[in-house]
């Protein structure tokens, strides 16, 4: 495996030899957060997570610290021709056990298992455009993978310190084999 190191934004994809992930078997995860509409232009991350911290020690049943930073698309299309304008739903959560008692201002959501590609970033989490242009544009179509059409999301863990440039965090890409 080799690691994604992002010095500035000034780094090209065509610089990188060769970043490949490793491919896991993901067994379907129960979520409890919050969720918003949003496209690239118009970026609503920060309010997303400045709603949903307050209420993340008010969920029962929690696994782990790791937060999920979850990105559903209308369709695999977002990616072909991709448009900044283009909307999808962004999530901000915690993996639990139950989704029973979820509290109130949170919503639940389950993602199904399935193969994904995991690349370890370690970088500014708003300078990781080039990494995921790399991703789509390069490694995905000289890959035996194609896109599934199942919840994207980045996992977060000790090692993540937000805009910090040594901040470090998994981006999971949902993968079939190619048909």
């Amino acid at each position: 495996m080799v690691w994604i190191y992002l010095i500035s934004s000034i780094v090209e994809p065509s610089n990188w030899l060769m970043i490949t992930p490793r491919i896991e078997s993901l067994a379907p995860i129960k979520l409890v957060g919050k969720r918003i509409r949003m496209s690239v232009a118009n970026n609503k991350t920060a309010e997303l997570w400045s709603s949903f911290m307050p209420k993340r020690n008010e969920i029962l049943h929690t696994l782990d610290s790791n937060f999920y930073s979850v990105e559903l698309y209308d369709s695999l299309d977002f990616f072909k021709a991709f448009n900044p304008s283009t909307e999808f739903e962004k999530w901000a959560a915690i993996q639990v056990s139950r989704l029973e008692e979820t509290p109130n201002g949170l919503e639940t959501l389950e993602i199904p298992g399935g193969k994904y590609a995991v690349f370890h970033y370690i970088g500014r989490p708003s300078e990781a455009q080039t990494t995921y242009q790399y991703i789509y544009g390069s490694w995905l179509p000289n890959s035996d993978y194609e896109l599934d059409r199942r919840p994207h999301f980045a996992l977060m863990g000790e090692k993540y310190k937000g805009e910090d440039s040594n901040s470090e965090e998994e981006l999971w890409i949902p993968i079939q084999h190619k048909q």
